[in-house]
């Protein structure tokens, strides 16, 4: 089996799929890329048994059809130091012996048998929608900090897909905090929902940063699948019920705090440093049009106030929360003002954009802590 391809399309198709890799993988022949010679078509594949990721380059030249096993970081490694130029591969078909023919000299290594690999899963019975790809990453941007990481609870380790006919929502929770991301300008011809773990939606986000394209979605009651530019992501999905999230968000949070969302962030970070470490408390005094951020570990004698001018109708309020949480949410919101809803000092705050964007609905909800001062 022979064929060449230019160094630069092979080393950025593959660096594309690369994230999938694990450093330490139960099975041996998962530390390698699969490539598939077909009429002229590279298909190069790379797994972790739950996750598998595809993409297709054009070769500038095949002799014959063929499957093997290539060794990915070696690969990798020398791609990096080539410049542009064309790459002949020759596989001995018997053993599956590598040589790599450049401008200046070869190269050797051992592949393994292609059919050692993992077979790529199949998705029977698949529903479709499309979303472009823009609006996925700020769905997973906005939402994935938020999941859990209790082995416990896997279902709330990874982010719900719920698909209506009128809009698509991302949820997210640790039971701390949550985030419900909605899209109303994604329509779907069909109801249904899905839960992606952590790591397939980090390699989502990835590919679709930056990317002007739709992505192709398609999902069963076992695996989901992403189409996007050149690249294909297949992955298991986590099995189980999400929590009923909607009967968590409060309905009845008349107090509205709204304030300009850098310097109420760049307040709660200074402010938090002098919190507790174990609680990390930040204590909010809402009076007015003022607001005061204060913390205090007594522990070390260190406390902090901050005072910011603000707007909020509602009753004088002081609630506690968790300064991490606040930082979090803030950071990953993009607006010039924030609201923040309040209604008792132990029920749940939200937090969201004073004005949202078209298309999109974005609701934080924030546990608050006890006040211990």
């Amino acid at each position: 089996m022979k064929f060449i391809v230019s160094s630069s399309s092979l080393l950025g198709n593959l660096q594309k799929i690369s994230g999938v890799l694990n450093a330490n993988n139960t099975l041996p022949i998962l530390d390698n890329f699969l490539f598939q010679i077909k009429e002229n078509e590279l298909t190069a594949s790379a797994s972790d048994l739950e996750s598998t990721m595809i993409t297709s380059i054009n070769l500038d030249k095949s002799e014959s059809d063929g499957l093997v096993a290539v060794p990915a970081k070696l690969l990798i490694d020398i791609l990096k130091t080539f410049p542009e130029q064309p790459l002949s591969f020759t596989i001995d078909d018997k053993n599956f012996g590598i040589e790599i023919s450049s401008d200046t000299g070869k190269y050797k290594l051992s592949g393994f048998d292609g059919e050692e690999f993992p077979k790529l899963p199949e998705i029977k019975g698949a529903a479709k929608f499309e979303i472009e790809a823009g609006n996925i990453f700020n769905a997973i941007s906005k939402s994935l900090f938020a999941s859990g990481n209790d082995e416990l609870r896997p279902v709330m380790s990874g982010v719900l897909f719920e698909l209506n006919n009128d809009d698509v929502t991302f949820v997210a929770t640790d039971a701390h905090k949550l985030v419900r991301y909605r899209r109303t300008d994604v329509k779907t011809s069909s109801g249904g929902s899905f839960i992606m773990p952590k790591k397939p939606l980090q390699l989502l986000k990835t590919l679709s940063s930056g990317s002007n394209d739709n992505v192709e979605v398609e999902y069963s009651e076992v695996n989901a699948s992403f189409r996007i530019d050149d690249v294909h992501l297949i992955c298991r999905l986590i099995d189980g019920t999400y929590p009923n999230y909607e009967a968590v968000i409060p309905k009845e949070n008349n107090s509205t705090l709204t304030i300009d969302r850098v310097s109420f962030l760049t307040s709660i970070r200074r402010v938090s440093i002098f919190s507790n470490k174990t609680t990390y408390q930040v204590r909010l005094k809402i009076a007015g049009s003022e607001l005061n951020i204060s913390a205090e570990d007594p522990d070390f004698s260190n406390e902090a106030t901050e005072r910011l001018t603000c707007h909020y109708e509602g009753d004088d309020i002081v609630i506690g929360f968790n300064s991490r949480f606040l930082i979090e949410m803030l950071n990953n919101l993009d607006s010039q003002n924030v609201m923040l809803k309040l209604s008792e000092p132990n029920r749940a705050g939200l937090l969201m954009p004073e004005n949202q964007e078209d298309g999109e609905d974005v609701l934080m909800l924030v546990m608050p802590v006890m006040l211990n001062y």
